[in-house]
């Protein structure tokens, strides 16, 4: 079941039995978990509402097994155990054993289950094994992986809506792009503007700029595009800001080797004509900045980015030598590739 059903399904009412909801988003996850409680009712601690983790999973048979005293169902959340994770090469034999006899007693027992339990795994990445078979067979199951560039500025659009805020397609992409794909950072930092611009505002780009906490990766774009334009003094600023929000100077090189790298590549897929998306090793929620990528490498000649990962190699090898200063070095790179006569 995608995000999609799951939440027209708990806005319509309908609660499952049994539910393994895992994946990376945790704010939606977490939000389906909130409307689960919600429609369950009212919960008591110990009585009708049990958490289990790794350090009471002796528990959790014995809790499906007793009914919940004064109350019509027990709310049963199993989190971050050990029993639905990818096992290491060396199995945990207590787990194995553990994931057969709780796997089997769903089996036996679903409709008692059913009838008295309404149980939730939450994980964070999961393995097909036996338990998830059996959850698979009689119960609802949800990825909640990174959604796309759509799905996440509809959510975030409807957001503004509610709030009577403006906030056009082209900026909404840029607000995206900028804060990154996590609806938890991006609810954080939609509140913000809304805040900022109040009811019937319109929400621009300089609002962005001005208040929004941007990913480090999008920080790495204005830089490249900084470069790429050869704006000497606006380039050393992004990188002087960085340095001031503290991020590691071995960190900068390093990502914006690997960033070049990118565009790197992206010239020679242009080059050869190969799928960008698929040579970058894209997720289905990054493919929108195939566009971006492909601009940046456009300021550059393939001999240019050659030359600026060589300059990146060579700086990374003089900096663990004690030759030169990090940050004179990449200063030195910056201003090079930023001389008109470069």
């Amino acid at each position: 079941m995608t995000v999609n059903q799951l939440e027209k399904e708990l806005k319509d009412g309908n609660l499952s039995s049994i539910y393994l909801l895992y994946g990376k988003e945790t704010y939606l996850l977490e939000n389906s978990v909130k409307k689960i409680k919600k429609l369950f009712g009212n919960l008591v601690d110990g009585l009708n509402y049990i958490k289990i983790d790794n350090s009471n999973l002796d528990n959790l048979i014995p809790e499906l097994q007793t009914p919940a005293f004064g109350f019509e169902k027990k709310l049963i959340i199993v989190k971050d155990t050990d029993l639905l994770k990818k096992q290491t090469k060396k199995k945990n034999q207590f787990i194995i054993d553990k994931i057969e006899k709780i796997s089997s007693y769903i089996n036996q027992n679903i409709d008692d289950i059913k009838e008295q339990n309404i149980l939730i795994f939450i994980e964070e990445d999961i393995e097909k094994n036996n338990l998830y078979k059996e959850i698979e067979k009689i119960g609802i199951i949800c990825n909640f992986e990174a959604e796309k560039l759509p799905e996440i500025a509809k959510r975030i659009k409807y957001i503004c809506n509610a709030y009577s805020v403006n906030i056009d397609a082209p900026t909404l992409n840029y607000f995206i792009e900028s804060c990154g794909t996590n609806m938890q950072d991006l609810i954080n930092e939609i509140r913000k503007l809304i805040e900022y611009v109040g009811k019937e505002g319109t929400i621009k780009k300089e609002n962005i700029d001005l208040l929004s906490i941007k990913q480090f990766e999008s920080v790495i774009f204005d830089l490249t595009d900084s470069l790429g334009k050869k704006n000497v003094s606006k380039a050393l600023t992004v990188l002087k800001n960085l340095l001031y929000a503290k991020e590691p100077i071995q960190k900068i090189l390093i990502t914006l080797y690997n960033h070049f790298k990118k565009l790197y590549i992206v010239k020679l897929c242009e080059k050869y004509k190969k799928d960008v998306s698929e040579n970058l090793k894209l997720k289905p929620n990054q493919t929108f900045l195939v566009s971006k990528y492909k601009k940046q490498s456009s300021y550059f000649s393939e001999d240019e980015l050659r030359n600026i990962l060589f300059q990146f190699v060579k700086l990374d090898e003089g900096y663990k030598s004690g030759v030169i200063d990090l940050n004179i070095g990449l200063e030195s790179v910056i201003c090079g590739y930023c001389s008109p006569t470069a």
